[in-house]
């Protein structure tokens, strides 16, 4: 018989009850205690998620004296990094949620504080999960594209702007690049290996949360609603990023690897206001290439799954946890995607091309 693993949540905001429903549908998996900074409510959040038993904390340092074996990470942004340093140092695993800091200075921070404990972090980008996605790492890996030298990749919602901390920088640092555009950043450059960038070019804006007529919250505003870039990697590789939480358009396009030998065109997945983003399933695939001297496209079938994309993810983290497998998602790879969207918002400030710096 399995031991039962003993797992923390720290946050109790509403992904922190997703992350509870995953863990409940495991075997051998117990949630033991709640940290949340607000007086209640970490008592509050047991009760409504009938997590008998468990304990409630106020204090997340205090969490992390029990014996666990993993701790869920679902606070506002802006906690993401003493949260989790203090998790790593404190010798428990660590699943976070996206995206990995508020700077890069943080970032680099987690994954050092990662390597010197030798604690598994992992970041919660339930998205690769998908067989699509899969797909796509397939295909670009490969070499039937040949040598990929341009990608564009991004997606935008008419309109889908979220509140409360999503919209204060001093808690999410960062607006709709933080919230929908990690996940385009993480499909393309999951699929390229994570290489090194070198320079960013963008400009962002908040046009629409900034407008009462566009968001009840425009008073408290002060994140970016758009963002373009233009990303320089090593081995004369460029990606174009574009994201959007509200626009007067339909769609910002699809993702596309262009390559010396084939090209591939991925479609976001679903329709109306709240589609045209990374954050959940792929649409239709096509390649793009000669055959027999003939332009040719062929469809790539589409896997339509009823996976639950948030559930693998929590239990690939439970289970490498209990084998002492490798993070499913290193923090290593994530720091690079908090670099290009740290280069973004430098760039868009300082309105000229910044070099982009990793110590490692």
């Amino acid at each position: 018989m399995a031991k039962t693993q003993r797992i923390g949540i720290i946050g109790s905001g509403g992904i922190a009850a997703a992350h509870v429903r995953a863990y409940k549908q495991l075997a051998d998996v117990e949630i033991v205690a709640v940290a949340d900074v607000i007086s209640g409510k970490a008592e509050s959040f047991i009760d409504k998620e009938q997590l008998h038993g468990a304990s409630p904390f106020e204090d997340h340092r205090k969490l992390l004296e029990l014996d666990l074996d993993g701790v869920s990470i679902c606070t506002p942004n802006a906690s993401h990094h003493i949260t989790t340093v203090d998790a790593l140092r404190a010798g428990k695993a660590v699943l976070l949620e996206k995206p990995m800091s508020v700077t890069l200075q943080e970032a680099i921070d987690m994954v050092h504080a990662s390597q010197e404990s030798g604690s598994m972090l992992t970041i919660g980008f339930q998205p690769r999960y998908d067989p699509n996605m899969k797909v796509v790492n397939d295909i670009v890996q490969s070499g039937k594209l040949g040598k990929v030298y341009f990608v564009e990749t991004g997606g935008g919602r008419r309109r889908g702007m979220p509140g409360g901390t999503f919209i204060r920088k001093d808690l999410a640092g960062a607006g709709a690049m933080a919230d929908i555009g990690c996940y385009s950043l993480d499909m393309a450059l999951n699929a390229l290996g994570y290489p090194k960038p070198l320079t960013v070019s963008a400009y962002t804006s908040n046009h629409f949360g900034t407008n009462p007529t566009y968001h009840p919250e425009a008073a408290k505003f002060d994140v970016e609603d758009f963002g373009v870039a233009l990303v320089r990697f090593e081995n004369d590789l460029v990606l174009q990023f574009k994201i959007s939480w509200a626009m007067h358009m339909d769609s910002l396009g699809s993702t596309m690897f262009l390559g010396t030998e084939g090209g591939l065109k991925v479609n976001p997945f679903g329709t109306g206001n709240w589609s045209g983003v990374w954050d959940g399933r792929v649409g239709d695939m096509k390649l793009f290439h000669d055959f027999m001297g003939k332009q040719t496209e062929t469809p790539i079938p589409v896997t339509n799954s009823d996976t639950n994309l948030f559930f693998e993810k929590v239990r690939d983290f439970s289970e490498a946890v209990r084998e002492g497998r490798p993070a499913p998602i290193p923090g290593e790879q994530i720091v690079i995607q908090q670099a290009i969207i740290d280069g973004v918002l430098r760039s868009s400030a300082l309105k000229r091309e910044v070099a982009i710096e990793l110590p490692f």
